[in-house]
């Protein structure tokens, strides 16, 4: 019913700078919080950023300051700005939104991208 579709991954080397895009689309009433989150490798999922409806923001200790998360609400559509980054940061990065799929505000269901990888060289 809803899709979540990422984009914007790839190779980068240290130092450099992605931008992730994750845009959703679907039986959409409206998109609560949105979010990034991230897994490399043997270790758990974590989350790397998420934002509010209203544009309030969270980010993990190890992104603060090179990661910035942004959405733009008529597009459905929330962003990830990676600069100066690191090899720790290489990982599958998924998109993450709490979607309204009607008008009741009783139900909210979360929903998750595909998941795009980022690799970033030494």
């Amino acid at each position: 019913q809803v899709q979540l579709v990422e984009s914007g991954g790839g190779l980068v080397q240290a130092g450099g700078s992605l931008r992730l895009s994750c845009a959703a689309s679907g039986s959409i009433f409206s998109i609560n919080a949105m979010g990034w989150y991230r897994q490399a490798p043997g270790k758990q999922r974590e989350l790397v950023a998420d934002i509010t409806s209203g544009g309030t923001t969270n980010y993990a200790d190890s992104v603060k300051g090179r990661f910035t998360i942004s959405r733009d609400n008529a597009k459905n559509t929330v962003y990830l700005q990676m600069n100066s980054l690191e090899p720790e940061d290489t990982a599958v990065y998924y998109c993450n939104a709490g979607v309204r799929t009607t008008m009741s505000r009783f139900i909210e269901y979360d929903y998750w991208g595909q998941g795009t990888q980022v690799t970033v060289s030494s």
